[in-house]
């Protein structure tokens, strides 16, 4: 069982917010969600995200305002934040609005972010926000899932770790993550992915192999007992 869950939404110093968004970077956040994150580059969402130090450096670009590293920002998160808002909305469309708001809403308040703290927590709770504040708006009060109507945090853990999966899946080599896609969302088999690729069955299972392996490493944080 995975270990209880604490998303800290962190104070946010009013005089410290972004008050404005510039065309440019509207633009920007429209085009980015207009691209599935899950494919790109050929190291996957978090090419760019793999020593920490580089990390906190994104991290202290996006908090300064820097356009490029909002484009980082979203290759990283933007796959597990459309995730968690396709839970919760159950629409694509929505979802990719969602999507969008939420990071309008991250990088007004991007001068707020301790980039010396985790992001993922951070942003997790800008997007939850986000999907639910649209459900509301697009649905009336006596439609919301019982649970969400009357307990606004109501499936927090679930969305939490649909949001750690995403993020360690696209966080894979694009061939090994390729194969995670067509097994576990679109219920192929081996045999089948084998011919959706045209490459041999052993290459798909020994991909699928090293995939789950490597899954099983970024996700260890969250069993029980597991570090975070």
């Amino acid at each position: 069982m995975p270990a209880a869950v604490e998303v800290v939404d962190w104070p946010a110093p009013p005089h410290a917010a972004r008050t404005t968004t510039s065309a440019t970077v509207r633009r920007t956040i429209r085009c980015l969600v207009a691209i599935p994150p899950v494919r790109s580059g050929p190291a996957g969402g978090s090419r760019g995200w793999q020593n920490p130090a580089v990390d906190r450096e994104i991290l202290r670009r996006f908090q300064a305002g820097d356009e490029s590293a909002l484009q980082a920002v979203y290759r990283r998160y933007g796959g597990a934040i459309h995730t968690v808002a396709l839970a919760i909305l159950r629409d694509p469309e929505l979802a990719a609005d969602a999507t969008q708001v939420t990071f309008l809403k991250a990088w007004r308040a991007a001068a707020t972010f301790d980039p010396d703290r985790d992001f993922a927590p951070w942003i997790y709770a800008i997007a939850r926000r986000a999907a639910i504040d649209l459900l509301r708006k697009e649905r009336p009060a006596s439609e919301l899932p019982e649970t969400l109507a009357a307990d606004p945090g109501a499936g927090i853990e679930e969305t939490w770790e649909a949001f750690q999966v995403r993020l360690a899946v696209d966080a894979l080599p694009a061939e090994e993550r390729e194969v995670i896609r067509l097994s576990h969302f679109e219920g192929l088999t081996h045999q089948e992915i084998a011919g959706r690729l045209g490459v041999p069955v052993g290459t798909v299972k020994s991909r699928s192999h090293r995939a789950h392996r490597r899954l099983v490493e970024l996700l260890d944080h969250m069993r029980e007992g597991g570090t975070a």
